[in-house]
């Protein structure tokens, strides 16, 4: 199976399902957004597709640079940016547009939460939490734990990205967490059964010296990791951006911090 064959089975096929259930649900009116909801969504979307090719650009062509990745020759185009098929970038862009898109239409389908509580020690606790992982696959990469390089990657790479939005939000996620739930779990799966299709199919395959031997049938573990990280990325991402409590909590911060103006501000000064 070419990667072109990977993107239009598994993801490109999915993707105009969901467009085209988008486009139903705005016509009979089964959910009445105004247009500044929608589009914020849209730019919502549009924003992590960006963030997902500037941010993991680097570290996946650090990955096939080393080795960690490879692909068969005659299953890519073979055109390359840096190390890596144009393919793959499609594919950041795909996944990032298919999450999206499966987040809002379980979003818009749901019942908004009745309460809120917010929680600064849930807040410290999961970003205190996120800190200790990234610490520990530092230690695998300080210490040279061939076997386990790709795993450390993984984390190094997406936990300064996650905890951020955890410091900020874990409240509101958890407030959130069914939505989340029914959003990444399935899209968990999904990815992790596509992607051991393509490594069953040859497509590409992960280097055994530098994952861990722990396997999912032909995945390895670490592979599945990494679906469940960037489908929980793109799906924090998107349910800080568009919350109205994300947008309190940031005027108010906004208002606590940034200097006041004051009535003497052009007062000359001696």
């Amino acid at each position: 199976m070419t990667y072109f064959g990977f993107l239009a089975r598994f993801l490109i096929i999915p993707l105009l399902v969901l467009l085209g259930i988008t486009a139903w649900d705005l016509r009979q009116g089964n959910f009445h957004p105004p247009w500044p909801v929608q589009r914020a969504v849209w730019l919502a979307i549009g924003l992590h597709i960006l963030l997902a090719l500037v941010y993991t650009t680097p570290w996946d062509n650090y990955l096939v640079a080393t080795k960690v990745w490879s692909y068969k020759d005659s299953l890519v185009s073979g055109l390359l940016i840096g190390w890596v098929p144009l393919e793959e970038y499609l594919f950041f862009v795909l996944e990032t547009l298919l999450t999206g898109l499966w987040w809002w239409l379980l979003e818009r389908h749901s019942p908004a939460p009745a309460h809120f509580h917010t929680s600064k020690k849930l807040r410290l606790l999961a970003l205190v939490l996120a800190g200790l992982f990234w610490l520990a696959a530092l230690f695998i990469l300080v210490f040279r734990w061939v076997p386990g390089s790709y795993l450390a990657l993984i984390l190094i790479w997406a936990l300064p990205a996650i905890a951020p939005q955890l410091a900020f939000g874990a409240d509101i996620l958890w407030q959130r967490r069914r939505l989340l739930a029914l959003t990444v779990l399935p899209l968990f799966f999904y990815f992790s059964l596509a992607d051991a299709f393509a490594i069953a199919s040859g497509t590409w395959r992960i280097n055994p010296n530098q994952s861990t031997a722990l396997l999912l049938g032909p995945l390895p573990v670490e592979e599945a990791l990494f679906f469940g990280v960037t489908v929980t990325l793109i799906s924090f991402g998107l349910t800080l951006a568009l919350s109205h409590l994300s947008r309190a909590r940031w005027q108010s911060w906004l208002v606590s911090n940034l200097p006041k103006k004051t009535n003497n501000q052009n007062t000359n000064r001696f």
